[in-house]
Order: structure tokens, then C-alpha cells, then sequence
């Protein structure tokens, strides 16, 4: 795969770390930015735990709210809302 040269300002720190990686891994400083760059854009999009949990305790607390119908009751309502939105509105 053909590669692409590319100039980045890394601060002192983060200059540090690269080098500490790249030694303890024994790999060159682009591999551990090329791997660290593609691990990172796999966790970018997931949700962090503090909206994960806000939203599955938001779909638990709607999910009790559904209401219980059966197909049929479904099916009518559904069919009345159509015939409505036919006639040119729900007041008939």
C-alpha cells in the first residue's frame, strides 16, 4: 500500500509518549501513529458509557409507556388515521 508523507506539530508530551511506544514496541513511530490513528477512528461514534447509560435508561423508562393493543386495535387505528388524512382531516 502506497504511503503518503505528512507533517503534524505534536506537543512534548505527546512526542515522549510516540518515542516510549515506538521503543517498547520495537516498531517505527508512523506504525504506532498509523495503528493508533485506525483504533481511534474504530471507537469514533461509539457511545461513551455516560450516553449509553442515559439512553438505555431512557428506553427503559418508554417502554413500560407503550400501550398493550392487539394487531387488530392496531390495524383500526391505523386505518382511521388513513381514511382521515383521505377525507381531508380528523373533524370530519
Amino acid at each position: 500500500m502506497p504511503s503518503t508523507k505528512a507533517t503534524f506539530t505534536l506537543d512534548p508530551r505527546t512526542t515522549a509518549t510516540l518515542a516510549q511506544i515506538s521503543q517498547r514496541l520495537g516498531r517505527s513511530k508512523s506504525a504506532v501513529v498509523r495503528e493508533a490513528i485506525l483504533d481511534y477512528g474504530e471507537r469514533v461514534g461509539r457511545l461513551g458509557e455516560d450516553e449509553r447509560r442515559r439512553m438505555l435508561n431512557a428506553f427503559d423508562e418508554l417502554v413500560p409507556k407503550i400501550p398493550e393493543r392487539t394487531d387488530a386495535t392496531t390495524d383500526r387505528e391505523l386505518a382511521a388515521i388513513r381514511d382521515s388524512r383521505c377525507s381531508g382531516g380528523r373533524g370530519g
